[in-house]
């Protein structure tokens, strides 16, 4: 490997930075990297159906059988296509497997929890190897494994890959166009032909924007470009028909991937859902305290520190550790180019979503790799400098002596992850303690999963036509279908029309990640004087309270309806 100082307009860094580098040679790398691909994949496929599906997850089901019968539709309009289409096909292939290689096998078959989010958990995979791919441009080899690695065994980010929602997507397509972007970069600085980089990079972000509604992210790429072309020796320069085209391509390509933005009902459920009339709670639990949820509330809306307690909490500590001192680095000049990506993809997310008063715990999932990558450059980096002194002479004896540290880390991480599996999303670090109330983000964490047990347990045990309040009735009836009780009224624990009527023999549902301004008292009093006949958990941890109310109970319930 040559020794020769690169442009600081390559993507490219100097390679005598990072011993271990050279140990790490190209052969090692693929080797490794497949490994954790492999890894990654494991954790996020298994066991993939085994929590219940969430209201917004049954709106995507919904939204598939809606397509496979009547053709393309603007059921689910405020949201793009792409992750849809993907759900039809898997939903599709399931049931062609189920009744032909498992048709005699019943419990082998593909449940449609499992086929609704096994494209998610596919492309959340891969997002590992494009991680890999784009910061081996930045920071070469070492730095790259390391980071794609934390992806692949992070619980958080394996919890964000097992739900069928678009964050992931978002996050695959978005590293992808920028990976072909700085692919480009580096193609022009050798003095190479780069149209086709720019071309296929306009051609991800039009899928980019077909996954998920987030355009600002584009500007991360975008930025980036604008603050290299102003280097004096760079060659990366786009004309202004290469703008057009680029421009073009992305409508393109957006339109290719989410056709149902032609249909009027789209743009009416867009328009319903960006005026805010879509939210169907009221609020938002967050570390015991109850706030409003929408974007427009800005800072009276959930508080600006909602995802800096994730980061503090749901993180692995001593990935914590090394991201807080990987922030430094980025300050370096010989850390190259990539600080500056890092820089722009950090602010151009976590600035806007500080202030919006509209947060879900998902939504990190775009900002969640610049963490990882913040611990692979700490780490390694730290690691890196007592190798130089031991073995001063010695390349391969630094790379070894370099790579320990992270070997420990992504350890801690893995097993942090198999410690929870199947429920990541619960995963709790030493710092948030290990009472019932580290759970800062219960509807991102909970997130409906143990429905279908709460819905068994109560078809086992409710007389006929019996009334059962909770939060998400539509979901409970999806899965009161499947045990033959739809004679069972689900009711919602917000509607006071309907609690107002509950009797002696019906049932309230206490689901963690459920509470809203509008069901409190109710939930408070159940609380303090009312003992549950069942309750369902998520391994060891309570998930849900099944209350069935007697005379007295119910009577308590009306009066608080009234209120």
């Amino acid at each position: 490997m040559s020794e020769q100082i690169l442009p600081p307009t390559t993507a490219a860094i100097r390679p005598d930075y990072f011993p271990g580098d050279f140990f790490l040679n190209r052969k090692i790398s693929i080797i490794f990297l497949i490994v954790f691909l492999f890894l990654g994949f494991g954790l996020r496929v298994w066991n993939l159906g085994a929590e219940s599906l969430s209201e917004d997850e049954l709106n995507k089901l919904q939204t598939v059988a809606e397509y496979r019968e009547k053709g393309l539709t603007g059921r689910n309009g405020e949201h793009p296509f792409l992750m849809k289409g993907l759900q039809t096909i898997s939903l599709s292939v399931a049931e062609k497997l189920n009744n032909s290689v498992f048709a005699s096998r019943p419990a082998s078959q593909i449940s449609d929890e499992f086929a609704l989010r096994f494209p998610t958990a596919l492309f959340g995979t891969f997002t590992a190897l494009l991680i890999f791919l784009l910061l081996q441009e930045f920071f070469g080899s070492s730095i790259a494994l390391i980071a794609a690695a934390l992806w692949a065994v992070d619980p958080s980010a394996i919890g964000f890959d097992r739900i069928a929602k678009e964050d992931s997507f978002l996050l695959f397509f978005f590293l992808l166009a920028n990976t072909i972007w700085v692919f480009g970069q580096t193609a022009s600085e050798r003095g190479k032909n780069y149209t086709k980089y720019i071309l296929f990079t306009a051609a991800a972000f039009g899928a980019m924007i077909a996954s998920k509604y987030l355009i600002h992210v584009l500007f991360v790429g975008l930025a980036y470009f604008a603050i290299i072309r102003s280097v004096p020796s760079t060659k990366w320069q786009i004309g202004k028909s290469r703008w057009l085209l680029f421009y073009a391509l992305i409508g393109i390509s957006f339109l290719i991937f989410n056709p149902t933005i032609l249909l009027p009902d789209t743009w009416r459920e867009m328009l319903t859902f960006s005026s805010e009339k879509r939210i169907g709670h009221d609020s938002y639990e967050f570390a015991n305290q109850l706030y409003q949820n929408k974007m427009t509330l800005w800072l009276k809306g959930v508080p600006w520190y909602f995802y800096y307690f994730f980061i503090l909490f749901k993180t692995p500590v001593s990935t914590l550790i090394f991201a807080i001192a990987g922030l430094p680095f980025l300050f370096l000049r010989k850390l190259g180019d990539g600080r500056v990506f890092l820089l722009l993809w950090i602010a151009l997310w976590f600035i806007p979503f500080t202030f919006l008063g509209g947060k879900f715990a998902r939504y990190y999932t775009i900002a969640e790799p610049t963490v990882l990558i913040l611990a692979a450059i700490g780490c390694f980096l730290t690691a890196s400098f007592p190798a130089k002194k031991l073995f001063p002479e010695k390349k391969n004896l630094q790379g070894i002596f370099t790579w320990i540290l992270p070997a420990i880390m992504i350890s801690a991480s893995f097993f942090s992850a198999v410690s929870i599996s199947p429920h990541f999303r619960l995963y709790t670090n030493a710092l948030a303690g290990n009472s019932q109330d580290r759970f800062y983000f219960p509807h991102d964490e909970f997130y409906d999963a143990g429905t279908e047990e709460i819905v068994k347990i109560i078809a086992a045990n409710a007389k006929q036509n019996a009334v059962a309040a909770v939060e998400t009735p539509v979901l409970f009836e999806h899965y009161a279908q499947k045990f033959g009780r739809e004679d069972i009224h689900f009711v919602s624990l917000s509607d006071r029309l309907e609690t107002v009527k509950l009797a002696a023999g019906d049932f309230i549902v206490a689901a963690n990640g459920r509470r809203y301004f509008s069901n409190d008292n109710f939930l408070k009093y159940l609380e303090s004087s009312v003992q549950p006949v069942n309750e369902t958990k998520l391994g060891e941890i309570v998930s849900a309270k099944i209350y069935l109310l007697d005379d007295n109970s119910a009577m308590q319930i009306r009066e608080l309806s009234k209120e």
